[in-house]
């Protein structure tokens, strides 16, 4: 088995979780360890000279069986700009809070590699959006894309910014807000949910549209078709603005407009058995904690 592994940082906490892990290494299994944790790994002892490391996306191929991820759902969120549109599958094992992404457990570890050997699982398609100059259909960014959601923000001022946006080159609307976010399913959870938006299944066919701090007042989150296109032109008394992918971020300048559409490729996540979005979000969001259904 060809394994890539990923972790934003290596610190005591991870320690037996990486030594768990390698302890299930098999003297067949090729592995490489991204650059900046295999340097971690190396001072601490925990690795030998059979491992190999990885720094960007032109190091990794199609001949991977998966990249495991050691962190929450934000480790994920990074992981992807390694794995981009090779198609090699994420398994996500969470060392912290229980995440909508990362699913493992770090206790599950065998449960884990006995899955992966014997291919018990399956593979969930989550959908990936883009943003481009609407101009010239360059890339905002050299990673321009996201997994969670592609976001507009004013920068450096209290003032809100005014956001024309058309859909599939209809006008629909200008927000007056301190910003807007183009949300996937996946990052329905995310900061769309923590302004209003709505909770989306993962597989749904949909984006949403929230407005962030809205100062029209009858502006509520729109769900759309994901094969529409998204134009959005920002005004405001700066002469740029932010535009973040999921926690990425970069600057444009006012008034250059820029279009959000579909991605041509998906990201797959691997999913164990037992395991389900549905039982996630009621774990995540506490819903049914209600005594009524003590006894369901």
């Amino acid at each position: 088995m060809k394994i890539a592994i990923y972790a934003q940082q290596y610190s005591e906490n991870y320690k037996k979780v990486f030594k768990d892990l390698f302890a299930h290494i098999e003297p067949s299994d090729i592995v490489y360890i991204e650059q900046k944790l295999f340097d971690s790994l190396q001072q601490e002892a925990i690795l030998n000279d059979r491992y190999k490391s990885f720094s960007c996306f032109s190091d990794l191929d199609t001949s991977f069986d998966v990249m495991l991820t050691i962190g929450g759902d934000g480790t994920i969120l990074r992981a992807i700009t390694f794995v981009r549109n090779l198609n090699i599958p994420i398994l996500g094992i969470n060392v912290g809070r229980l995440g909508f992404l990362a699913t493992a457990q770090k206790d599950e570890i065998q449960n884990v590699f006995s899955a992966l050997r014997t291919k018990n699982y399956k593979i969930a398609e989550r959908s990936v959006i883009e943003a481009v100059v609407s101009s010239d259909g360059k890339p905002v960014s050299e990673i321009n894309f996201a997994l969670n959601e592609i976001t507009v923000t004013r920068k450096n001022t209290a003032s809100m910014i005014t956001i024309n946006t058309e859909l599939n080159g209809e006008f629909l609307t200008s927000y007056w807000a301190d910003g807007l976010i183009i949300s996937t399913p996946t990052g329905s959870t995310g900061y769309s949910l923590s302004c209003g938006g709505p909770v989306i299944i993962p597989n749904a066919k949909n984006f949403v549209i929230t407005p962030i701090a809205p100062h029209n007042l009858n502006a509520r989150p729109l769900v759309i078709p994901d094969d529409t296109e998204i134009k959005l032109t920002i005004s405001g008394r700066e002469k740029k603005y932010l535009i973040s992918f999921d926690s990425r971020i970069e600057t444009l300048f006012n008034k250059v407009s820029v279009t959000i559409r579909k991605a041509d490729f998906s990201i797959k996540m691997i999913r164990l058995e037992g395991e389900s979005f549905i039982n996630t979000l009621r774990n995540k969001l506490l819903w049914g904690e209600d005594s009524r259904n003590k006894n369901n």
